[in-house]
């Protein structure tokens, strides 16, 4: 194996020296849970263990090998598994005390594509309740800290997969995103996340008994989150299904198809900050770093044209995000919602108001704002036809300090000097999640107060390879994943 402890290394490398016979599984898997019982005290991240299963598991990935016999592309490695997937035999509570008894009786399909590839699931990652935060708490498993300052948030609400990746304390995770999710905590935490474009990774298993609505929800996708790029890609050639593979690998503009044409050649769009939500100086500083390389490597880099109308995108975005997940809502709880509702003021035009309707919209209301969508499409597939990708910041700063008090809407963050509500940062997720564009979380550098910056590399509709391809070479070129330094 190569000098870098096990616990840092890709997973691609791993596998390698599995396949290789420089390790076997049973001794990175034990490896892995012996680090968990070590050091996860103070990050919690990693809430349901699955050891004797995993280890079972491991002898037989390693039995397999020594008859010849390799599993897959993922063949003996190390995983965990956002909360919220089901994993047979263990809880799916995400976050919820009375789901507390809810033991899935099967793998989520995600699951179990990553488990017909040979990975061994370790065990899940913690999330915050309902997965509707960018913390991640809940009464269930409590509190997992950012490892880079545990008095921080890691993110939300694949939150315990970032903690959990930057601890060394697995390989590779399974995350879900529909308000930046999975780049949220990848930003956060200083690791990789890949939102793929919607649809073409299957969400079945992905739920809770009470809602009738999460399978396939409009916006919502599942994804690879990863210590570097090249594991994203690997994961995400897993993940996709038969039937959408044909659209993730043959439906694309000829200039995609291969994804080979020069880096050089790329025509890169970057965008450092919007009125909607402002950011923090020390992540355009960030931005602006990376435009100065690409320009010094001769790529095209323009950051004067936006992609889209930026007040349309966040509007619309909060309208149909909220409609989404309120049709999670189990009849109760659409009914009191629905009251809130119906009890507002005509004037009343506080986030809080915004949410009660969006949750509760209408569907006459949910397809007109459906048809500003196609609209915005429309102005991606124009910007596209002169860029590539577009590059832009997942949140409005860096990792936040935790903050339990009161409605996500009333917690407040410092952005340059001014204090912000936290749920202004839905702005960057929505801009490409609206419209179930690809996006790449990418780690870009270490702020001076030495928390990690990233950013999102946005594609066009199925141009995932192309994002990701973009987020390998900068990982060799620019920055690629820092350890915490404790």
């Amino acid at each position: 194996m190569q000098d870098t402890p096990y616990y840092w290394q890709s997973a691609k490398d791993l596998v390698r020296a599995i396949l290789n016979k420089e390790v076997s599984s049973e001794e990175l898997v034990t490896g892995f849970l012996s680090r968990i019982d070590s050091f996860d005290k103070k990050i919690n991240a990693v809430v349901v263990k699955d050891g004797a299963r995993a280890l079972e598991s491991a002898r037989l990935a390693d039995k397999a090998l020594h008859s010849g016999t390799v599993l897959g592309p993922l063949h003996g490695l190390p995983i965990t598994v956002k909360e919220s997937f089901d994993v047979q035999g263990l809880p799916t509570t995400w976050g919820y005390a009375e789901y507390q008894a809810n033991i899935a009786r099967s793998h989520a399909y995600a699951v179990q594509k990553l488990i017909d590839a040979g990975a061994i699931v370790l065990g899940k990652t913690n999330v915050p309740t309902a997965l509707a935060d960018w913390q991640t708490f809940n009464p269930v498993y409590g509190t997992t800290n950012n490892p880079w300052d545990i008095q921080r948030t890691p993110g939300g609400s694949s939150g315990g997969s970032a903690a959990a990746l930057a601890c060394g304390f697995s390989a590779l995770e399974l995350g879900s995103d529909i308000g930046a999710s999975i780049r949220n905590p990848a930003h956060y935490c200083g690791v990789y996340g890949h939102k793929p474009t919607w649809g073409i990774v299957s969400m079945a298993g992905h739920e809770i008994p009470s809602s009738p609505c999460v399978n396939d929800l409009d916006m919502a996708v599942a994804g690879p989150m990863a210590r570097s790029a090249h594991d994203l890609a690997l994961a995400l050639d897993v993940l996709t299904t038969p039937l959408q593979m044909y659209g993730y690998h043959g439906w694309l503009p000829t200039r995609w198809q291969t994804c080979r044409q020069p880096i050089r050649d790329l025509r890169i769009g970057i965008v450092y900050d919007s009125p909607y939500a402002e950011v923090d100086s020390s992540v355009q500083n960030a931005l602006i770093h990376l435009k100065q390389f690409l320009t010094e490597e001769n790529i095209l880099v323009r950051d004067d044209i936006l992609p889209v109308d930026f007040k349309m995108a966040y509007e619309t975005y909060i309208w149909l995000l909220r409609s989404a997940t309120g049709a999670m809502q189990n009849q109760t709880q659409y009914q009191h919602t629905l009251d809130l509702a119906h009890a507002l003021e005509e004037q009343d035009s506080s986030y809080a108001a915004w949410i009660w309707r969006a949750n509760t919209l209408s569907h006459y209301h949910w397809v007109r704002y459906h048809q500003i969508r196609r609209n915005l499409q429309q102005q991606w597939a124009k910007y596209f036809e002169s860029f590539d990708l577009l590059i832009c910041p997942v949140a409005t700063s860096s990792a936040f300090a935790q903050n339990q008090q009161g409605m996500r809407w009333e917690r407040l963050i410092p952005i340059n000097g001014k204090l912000q509500a936290s749920t202004s940062q839905l702005f960057w997720a929505g801009l490409p999640g609206l419209v179930g564009l690809p996006a790449t979380a990418i780690p870009l550098e270490i702020s001076p107060q030495g928390l990690p910056i990233g950013a999102q590399i946005v594609g066009n509709t199925l141009a995932d390879k192309l994002c990701l391809r973009f987020a390998c070479w900068l990982e060799k070129h620019y920055h690629a994943f820092v350890p915490p330094p404790n």
